[in-house]
């Protein structure tokens, strides 16, 4: 079914607030690039209106944190079934981009600057060339999308095919216009999908079952906390957060500190809850992580604001050592998603390492 979604005044007789247009795509087009989070706040733009190698435009292009990228189309004047096709053929020009030509995009779009620094800058971490581009999501920017289309974006969406809808609609109030946006899909099933097929110019296989897991070890988020207390966690934005949610009691997790190596394999015992309740066990009994742990402070500052919280999962450790005895040899699988499910015969490779590393019987 068709979303629709409306805004309505609080008061004493609510009323709702009446539809509206803007003069153009190209307006909000132009908002966003002034205002990236218009789209979403866990992107960085790289590129506007760039031509393909088929004759075509790409309205936007941006990079996720893990250096996948994200092919962003408005609707324009097309007709939504139309709108998807073109995505898709777009997206066959995005996967063969090599990094020296994502390069050439962004200093297109921002000339005199550099992608490395300027992604360095936005994410706070250091741009992995061979990571560059090795998935993509398509996101259709839309007003409407009828029953149909719906139905062959969650067809691909469920077979792996990162895609998704992100709609807009405008509404009038006292004279200005307010925009207003809602996804045809969780974000995190689509940032989940991509995640998959990451390293995907590799053939893809099952999926194993064994759940890989990013552990950003910083300032304000420790190793030794973690292996300690046993739990796993994820903060600084949706897009760390959001991939925990995968995660169920019994799951079995590799945990990996990037830059550093696998530092444990634990199993799941309870899934993800926010810092504002999330505790661990201590001498005088379970006590808030925020008033336990030595990075606390920073937690509490943030437990309120569901984008920048951070987010914990219980472990129960099979086998943890310190990140300076981290495990990591060429060869081994690596990203930047919290959590994902490799389907590649690299992730193979990498638990059937690991087992025998860690000792682990099956």
């Amino acid at each position: 079914m068709p979303i629709q979604h409306a805004i309505w005044q609080v008061g004493q007789q609510p009323a709702p607030l009446t539809h509206s247009k803007l003069a153009s795509e190209a307006l909000l087009e132009d908002m966003i690039v002034r205002d990236p989070r218009i789209l979403s706040p866990e992107w960085m733009l790289i590129g506007r209106q760039e031509v393909t190698s088929f004759g075509g435009r790409i309205d936007l292009l941006a990079i996720a944190p893990d250096g996948s990228l994200v092919l962003v189309e408005l609707k324009r004047d097309r007709t939504p079934r139309e709108i998807v096709a073109q995505a898709l053929d777009y997206a066959s020009w995005v996967a063969g981009l090599e990094s020296e030509r994502i390069k050439q995009i962004y200093a297109r779009f921002k000339p005199g600057q550099s992608l490395e620094a300027d992604f360095q800058q936005r994410f706070r971490a250091p741009l992995n060339e061979d990571a560059l581009n090795e998935t993509h999501q398509v996101i259709i920017v839309a007003a409407e999308l009828d029953a149909s289309t719906e139905r062959i974006v969650e067809y691909l969406n469920k077979r792996d095919i990162a895609i998704n809808v992100l709609f807009f609609q405008v509404f009038e109030h006292a004279g200005q216009q307010l925009l207003s946006r809602a996804w045809l899909l969780d974000p995190g099933e689509t940032q989940a999908n991509a995640a998959q097929s990451a390293t995907g110019k590799a053939d893809k296989e099952p999926w194993n079952g064994e759940f890989y897991v990013s552990f950003g070890e910083g300032p304000d988020r420790h190793w030794d906390d973690a292996r300690t207390y046993g739990f796993i966690s994820a903060g600084g934005g949706t897009w760390y957060t959001r991939t925990l949610k995968q995660l169920s009691p019994g799951d079995r997790v590799w945990v990996n500190i990037p830059g550093r190596g696998y530092v444990g394999v634990g199993e799941v015992i309870q899934g993800v809850e926010p810092a504002s309740s999330f505790t661990v066990a201590t001498e005088a009994g379970d006590q808030l992580a925020t008033a336990i742990l030595p990075w606390g402070p920073g937690l509490a500052a943030h437990a309120a604001d569901p984008e920048l919280a951070e987010h914990f999962v219980r472990v129960k450790w099979l086998h943890a050592v310190p990140a300076q005895l981290a495990f990591n040899e060429l060869g081994l699988f690596g990203n930047q998603n919290t959590v994902c499910q490799p389907t590649t015969p690299k992730w193979r490779h990498t638990v059937e390492r690991l087992k025998a590393v860690f000792n682990i019987a099956a």
